[in-house]
């Protein structure tokens, strides 16, 4: 199993991250988190990277319920989406899969909550 799903998009970088961002708003998600990895790179330790940038995406009735299952989840969330330049005018937007990360914890009601949770990450690469 992929522990994440992605789409490569022909839009260059900055457009790709608000058009994501406007995605996951439809569909339940705010942007907790934003990471700069190019700029952090290049602050910490100097290293050119491309245009790479981390979302901490929540939905948060999805999270609620997912803590009423699983006190412990919280260290799997929020759910990161990375979108990043890939070159030649394109950029890749990944999101983690839930389900696939979730795999590790044994509860199969925290299962059944990932399941809508990457029903509506898919839902958010689909229409990009």
């Amino acid at each position: 199993m992929s522990y994440y799903f992605a789409k490569t998009l022909s839009l260059e970088f900055h457009a790709a991250v608000r058009r994501v961002t406007e995605a996951l708003k439809a569909e339940g998600f705010g942007v907790l988190t934003e990471i700069d990895v190019k700029d952090t790179l290049k602050k910490k330790i100097n290293v050119e990277f491309r245009d790479y940038r981390i979302l901490g995406a929540c939905n948060p009735s999805l999270a609620y319920e997912a803590l009423q299952v699983e006190d412990k989840v919280g260290t799997m969330l929020p759910c990161n989406v990375v979108v990043q330049d890939v070159g030649g005018g394109r950029t890749e937007v990944a999101a983690i899969d839930p389900v696939a990360s979730m795999q590790a914890i044994e509860n199969p009601r925290l299962k059944v909550a990932a399941e809508r949770v990457r029903a509506k990450l898919k839902s958010v690469i689909a229409v990009l």
